[in-house]
């Protein structure tokens, strides 16, 4: 296996394992997504490798981006000043977004099944994260949140596609509408969740899981799995152009800045519609 920075990768005999390490919160950028996406596509060329799960150090599956991080506000802002300086599409001022979503859809091309150990919340591009695998093992104390229109801005990560295709367009819409946190038992009553155990076995259960899958015929899984999931990669690029060039309009709003500012306070943000 390749060297990571922010990953451990192991392999545990026909099953392949993605463990963040980024604890507490295991906030993402693009470095992160394209080792979790290199890591996968290694996996996919393992042929003794059938099925991968991806979990988490520290107490948070994946908490999303980290709007308030300075160091991340500076990179953005030199991103931004040098895409200003040519006539592209008007998302470009989100360069490194843009470019973790390219990376995100590479997740979405892998051909192996991925269980994801979801042991703690699971907000923002972190829930789209943990969607992208095909199943959930979670426990009561995990949070799943699309905090988005808390935070006066627009779902991302594919989400405005994968989700309603999980979960149904209704429940979908209650989610990105109330930004609510929704817990691993009601993840799992709605189908955002496959199994919810105690939060100390949720990985175990997860590579439980993992190996079932295994045990079936490689060929076998692979094809299933592209039937399955056929186009799926490619309605998740579409769905992140779109939601990019949202993303765009509105981070440029005072209701953004609010809202992450809110956020950040933990106080309910006084939005102004401008």
């Amino acid at each position: 296996m390749s060297k990571y920075t922010d990953i451990g990768v192991e392999k545990h005999g026909h099953v392949g394992l993605i463990e963040i390490q980024r604890p507490p919160l295991n906030f993402f950028d693009i470095s992160l997504i394209n080792q979790i996406a290199d890591a996968l596509e290694e996996f996919d060329r393992e042929i003794e490798i059938r099925a991968s799960v991806l979990a988490a150090q520290g107490k948070a599956f994946c908490a999303g981006a980290n709007f308030s991080d300075p160091a991340r506000q500076a990179q953005e802002a030199e991103e931004a000043k040098a895409q200003s300086k040519s006539k592209g599409d008007p998302a470009d001022s989100l360069g490194s977004i843009n470019s973790l979503y390219l990376h995100a859809v590479r997740i979405f091309r892998n051909k192996k099944p991925i269980v994801a150990a979801v042991q703690g919340a699971a907000i923002g591009g972190g829930l789209g994260l943990a969607v992208s695998a095909d199943f959930r093992v979670t426990c009561p104390e995990a949070r799943f949140a699309a905090n988005f229109t808390k935070l006066g801005f627009h779902p991302g990560f594919g989400l405005t596609t994968t989700l309603p295709e999980l979960v149904g367009r209704n429940n979908a819409e209650l989610i990105f509408y109330t930004s609510r946190r929704v817990t691993g038992e009601e993840a799992t009553r709605m189908g955002l969740a496959n199994l919810c155990v105690p939060q100390d076995q949720v990985r175990a259960e997860a590579m439980k899981l993992a190996q079932e899958i295994a045990e079936c015929s490689p060929l076998g899984l692979i094809s299933t799995r592209a039937t399955m999931r056929a186009g799926l990669a490619d309605r998740v690029l579409a769905a992140t152009n779109h939601e990019l060039a949202e993303q765009s309009r509105l981070r440029a709003t005072e209701d953004f800045k609010e809202g992450v500012k809110a956020t950040a306070e933990r106080r309910v943000a006084n939005f102004k519609g401008r």
